[in-house]
């Protein structure tokens, strides 16, 4: 039986069509004048984004030179998740290149069987992913001075959320079999300076993930490659990069990232040691600090998370937390991930200060930044959670209050 002939028209068409388009998508760019063309190849290899967005993580801008850590642009996030290219960075002592096929990681100390662990064992066991918030304990910290930063991404773009996957560090511990009188392991990375923190081992046997994923592919080298601990609604730096030790002890290691740094100065000399979770906060990422509206409508949108587990309730001020409103959380709501909320508003025009406040699960509510201070003093440069306004000039600028 003889095929259709329409049918075969319809196919060599088609081919036809194809070609044309394929060679379309191999033109050259546009000269002056010339209009829109097609984008590259129709196939690559490694997905890039449009030309036309250009957020970017940034450096301090009052220390533009120090290269250890970037800081994720809020104010121009969707959602709650936070794509792994824009994600905070912070290291000690720069970004180790770590072969996979070469590292170990060794569990040791107070076990019956020490074990050693390729990369190739940890991904053959049961693995799970789960989304958690990773905050650094030094997130806001300029907040505590006088001299607040201008912008979401440079007040809180320490803080990014993403999708984690590994095998819960309790499997490992129990494959150990961790002996009786343990209560603390010291978890330490590859990297030069070889970050060590010490944890609670019922911490570690609750929520803790021995990292390798992240939003659907391998840790970024900046996130720890090839792999790395994640402690939700705790202080980053437990999180562990480059995790390639753990041992389990009677007592915390007492290192030096957990001494002389990461504690917190209270008004009377004293310090606070191993305040691990980071507490509710909120912040309003539109309209923030650089940005520009107009009159009439505008959607209030912005960020709340806390290591205590879910927020329950964000509150939204327009008039410098005189009168406050509900905000709509949008679903998904997380235990220790970003949640987002929002709140349709109008503006007339006239100044305006925007604050925000959140609620967690705990029935912890959000302090003032004066509220703060007056139980923490202003000494420390940790664990800030106040609230952040925003001012909203007649011209529709938007600054820091």
């Amino acid at each position: 039986m003889g095929q259709n002939p329409r049918i075969r028209r319809r196919q060599w068409l088609g081919a036809t069509a194809l070609g044309a388009a394929m060679a379309a998508c191999k033109r050259t760019a546009p000269a002056a004048g010339e209009g829109p063309r097609l984008l590259g190849a129709p196939v690559r290899p490694y997905g890039e984004r449009s030309e036309f967005e250009t957020a970017t993580r940034s450096l301090d801008e009052e220390r533009f030179l120090e290269a250890s850590q970037s800081r994720t642009p809020l104010g121009e996030s969707i959602g709650i998740l936070t794509p792994s290219s824009l994600h905070y960075e912070r290291h000690h002592s720069g970004v180790p290149r770590i072969d996979p096929a070469q590292h170990r990681l060794l569990i040791h100390g107070m076990v019956d069987r020490p074990l050693i662990f390729t990369m190739e064992d940890l991904r053959r066991l049961p693995s799970v992913s789960r989304i958690y918030f990773l905050e650094c304990s030094g997130n806001s910290g300029v907040e505590w001075g006088e001299k607040p930063a201008r912008t979401a991404q440079m007040s809180h773009g320490l803080a990014s959320c993403s999708e984690w996957t590994g095998v819960p560090l309790s499997l490992l511990l129990a494959e150990a079999g961790v002996q009786k009188g343990a209560k603390w392991l010291m978890a330490e990375g590859a990297d030069a300076c070889k970050m060590q923190r010490s944890l609670p081992l019922a911490k570690a046997m609750d929520d803790i993930l021995v990292a390798w994923g992240q939003n659907g592919e391998p840790l970024r080298p900046e996130q720890g490659y090839p792999l790395r601990l994640l402690v939700p609604g705790w202080e980053g730096n437990v999180s562990v990069k480059w995790l390639r030790r753990i041992l389990v002890a009677e007592e915390p290691y007492m290192g030096r990232d957990e001494t002389s740094k990461y504690t917190d100065l209270m008004p009377d000399g004293s310090a606070r040691i191993f305040t691990f979770a980071m507490e509710a906060k909120s912040i309003i990422t539109y309209p923030s600090g650089g940005q520009q509206i107009k009159p009439g409508f505008c959607e209030i949108t912005g960020l709340a998370w806390s290591g205590a587990g879910l927020i329950r309730r964000v509150e939204i001020s327009t008039d410098a937390g005189r009168t406050w409103s509900d905000a709509g959380l949008q679903e998904p709501r997380l235990s220790k991930a970003f949640t987002r909320f929002r709140l349709p508003w109008k503006w007339d025009g006239s100044e305006a200060e925007l604050q925000s406040r959140c609620t967690d699960e705990t029935g912890y509510v959000q302090p003032s930044r004066d509220a703060l201070i007056a139980v923490r003093g202003v000494k420390s440069g940790y664990h800030y959670n106040g609230i952040k306004a925003w001012k909203i000039a007649g011209d529709g600028s938007v600054s820091h209050a």
